[in-house]
Parts: C-alpha cells; structure tokens; sequence
C-alpha cells in the first residue's frame, strides 16, 4: 500500500451560531488542508497519483473558500463552517473525483490554527 499526502493554504472568514463564545463573531483563519490518499498498486510507470492532479483537484476543491466569508456558502446553508464540516466537505468532494480500484481518499485534515486540526475520514 501507498500512501501520498500534499498540503494547501487558504485563507477565509465565518462566525459559528450557536456558539458560546468570540468565535461566534465574524473572524478569519489562515487554514491548512490535508489530504492523504492511499494506493493499492502503482500506475505503469510507477506513481500511484501524479501530485500534479492531486494538487489541481485540491485547488478546485478549496478555490471557493479562499479569501470568502464561509457562512453565505451553499455548502454551509445547513451547517455552521466548522474545521469538522470544512474536512467532511473537502473530503467527499474530492473522493468523488479521485476515489477508484486503486486510489482513495483516507483522511481530510484541516487546520485553523496551528495545532488545532479536525480529520474526517471513513
């Protein structure tokens, strides 16, 4: 088994309704997206996913978040824009495009502040 892991930036903003506290103000973060993905078996000239399609896929995925207030998104109409929805999100979007016999998506992290990371996986 094979396993690839590429890393992305972004930065937007959301407020969290419902929530106790300063985060249920408008604020923004510098996020970090990971993505793992595993391979059963490398293609013919031995890669398991050029990274090159990996990062474009990623890029597609997160492009309409960067640099927007998350609350307005349709991804968020019934869901506050938490790190946890934000990995569920990202990680069905991307598993919908990449998933096959020999490649899939492990695991979604994102992080909205250095050392506060949420994974989805399944």
């Amino acid at each position: 088994m094979y396993e690839l892991e590429i890393t992305k930036h972004f930065s937007g903003a959301h407020s969290l309704t419902g929530y106790p506290g300063d985060c249920r103000k408008l604020h923004g973060h510098n996020w970090q997206v990971t993505v793992v993905l595993q391979a059963k078996e490398l293609d013919e000239i031995g890669i398991a996913l050029d990274f090159k399609v990996l990062k474009k896929e990623l890029n597609a995925a997160i492009d309409r978040f960067d640099h927007a207030y998350l609350n307005e998104l349709e991804e968020f109409a019934d869901c506050n824009p938490t790190s946890e929805n934000l990995a569920r999100i990202l990680y069905k979007s991307l598993s919908s495009k990449l998933n096959d016999e020999r490649i899939k998506i492990t695991r979604v992290s994102v992080e909205e502040t250095p050392g506060s990371r949420a994974s989805y996986f399944e």
